[in-house]
C-alpha cells in the first residue's frame, strides 16, 4: 500500500515538473502557428521568396541529421526493408529529375505527359505499399491490411487526374512534418502529446477562416517570371476557379509549419524546453558524435560527418544560386527536394 503511494506521488510531482515546459511548448506553437497563417495571407508572395530563401536548405540539413538519429547501425532485420528504400528512393529520384529533360527534348503531347506523370506517381504508390508490407512483417501485432485498398484507390485517382494528384503531394508533404513530431513525442515527450494533439484541432479552424477570409479575394499578380512561378507552384493553372491568392497562402502555410516542426521543435525538444537550469539543448547539432551512427564503435563517424558537411556546403550553394538567380534556383530546388520528400516515407514507417 505505502508503495502504491510512493508510485502516485512520484508521478503527481513528475506531471507537475513537465506542467512548465509542456505550457512553454503549447505557447510556441499556438503563436507560431498564428503568425504563420497572418503572415501567409497577409504577404504571401514576399513571405513566399523570403522564406524559402532563409529556410529551404537548412530545413534540408536538420531533416537529413534527424534521419541519420534514426538510422541503426547494423540493419539485422530491417536489411530488406532498407534495401527497398533506398533503392526505390534512389530510382524514384533518378526518374523525377530526368523529366524535365525529357521534356524539353521531346514533342510528346499533354495526354502523352500525363501518363508519363501517372506511371511515375503509380510507381511511387507501389513502392509505398511495399515499404509498408516489409514493415507489417516486422510487425505482425499491427493491422495494415488497410492499406492496399487506400493505395488502390489512390492509384485509380492519379490516373483519373494525374496533375492533381501531384497537386496534392505538394499540399500533404508539409503535414507530414507534424506526424514525425507526433511519434517523436510519442517516444519521448509522451505527456506532451496530448495537449499538442489538442493544438492540431486549431489547424483546420486556421485554413477554414482563410478559406472563408481570402476565397473572394483578387488572385495575385503574376506578371514577372518569380511571381509566376510561385503562383504555378501553389497550382493556379490546374485551379483556375480558385483565386491564387488562397492557394499561396495556404501552401505557404503549411511551409512555414513544415520549416517550424524541423528546423525549431525537432532540435530544441531537449531539457532545455524543460526548464532544467545548468542542462545543454539536446541534440548538440554541432556534435558528430551526438549521432549513433557515428558514435557507435562499429559506427561511421567519417562517413556522417563527411554528409553533414556536404549538407552545409548545399545550403549555402542555395542561399548564393538564390542571391545570383532566385527564380532559376528555386526551380532546381523545387525539384531536386522530391529526394527528401521521398525519405521522410521510410522513417516515418520505421516510427510507427
Amino acid at each position: 500500500m505505502q508503495n502504491a503511494l510512493d508510485l502516485s506521488r512520484w508521478q503527481t510531482t513528475s506531471r507537475a515538473h513537465l506542467e512548465p515546459g509542456a505550457r512553454r511548448f503549447v505557447l510556441v506553437l499556438l503563436v507560431c502557428a498564428l503568425t504563420s497563417a497572418l503572415m501567409a495571407g497577409w504577404l504571401p508572395l514576399q513571405v513566399s521568396i523570403v522564406t524559402v530563401f532563409l529556410f529551404a536548405g537548412p530545413h534540408n540539413w536538420f531533416e537529413l541529421r534527424y534521419f541519420l538519429m534514426r538510422l541503426p547501425v547494423r540493419f539485422g532485420r530491417s536489411r530488406n526493408f532498407f534495401l527497398a528504400a533506398f533503392t526505390g528512393l534512389g530510382l524514384l529520384s533518378l526518374t523525377y529529375l530526368s523529366l524535365p529533360f525529357v521534356y524539353q527534348a521531346t514533342y510528346w503531347s499533354q495526354e502523352s505527359w500525363s501518363i508519363v506523370l501517372a506511371s511515375w506517381n503509380t510507381l511511387l504508390l507501389l513502392w509505398l505499399g511495399l515499404l509498408v508490407w516489409l514493415r507489417a512483417k516486422q510487425k505482425s501485432r499491427s493491422n495494415w491490411s488497410w492499406v492496399a485498398p487506400v493505395l488502390l484507390a489512390l492509384c485509380s485517382l492519379n490516373w483519373l487526374q494525374p496533375d492533381l494528384f501531384s497537386l496534392a503531394i505538394v499540399y500533404v508533404h508539409p503535414l507530414i512534418a507534424l506526424w514525425f513530431l507526433d511519434r517523436h513525442l510519442e517516444r519521448t515527450r509522451p505527456s506532451w502529446l496530448r495537449p499538442y494533439r489538442r493544438c492540431l484541432c486549431l489547424l483546420p479552424v486556421l485554413l477554414t477562416l482563410m478559406t472563408w477570409r481570402l476565397s473572394g479575394a483578387q488572385s495575385l499578380n503574376d506578371d514577372n517570371g518569380l511571381f509566376w512561378r510561385i503562383t504555378q507552384h501553389s497550382g493556379a493553372e490546374l485551379l483556375p476557379q480558385i483565386s491564387s491568392h488562397l492557394l499561396v497562402s495556404v501552401h505557404l502555410f503549411l511551409e512555414l509549419l513544415h520549416y517550424g516542426v524541423w528546423i525549431m521543435a525537432l532540435t530544441l525538444l531537449g531539457p532545455l524546453m524543460l526548464g532544467r537550469k545548468g542542462s545543454n539543448p539536446y541534440p548538440k547539432i554541432w556534435d558528430v558524435k551526438t549521432v549513433p551512427l557515428a558514435r557507435h564503435p562499429r559506427g561511421f563517424p567519417k562517413l556522417v560527418a563527411g554528409l553533414l558537411v556536404t549538407g552545409l556546403v548545399f545550403v549555402v550553394a542555395l542561399w548564393l544560386g538564390f542571391s545570383v538567380d532566385y527564380a532559376t534556383t528555386r526551380d532546381v530546388y523545387f525539384t531536386v527536394a522530391i529526394a527528401h520528400v521521398l525519405a521522410e516515407a521510410p522513417f516515418l514507417l520505421r516510427m510507427l
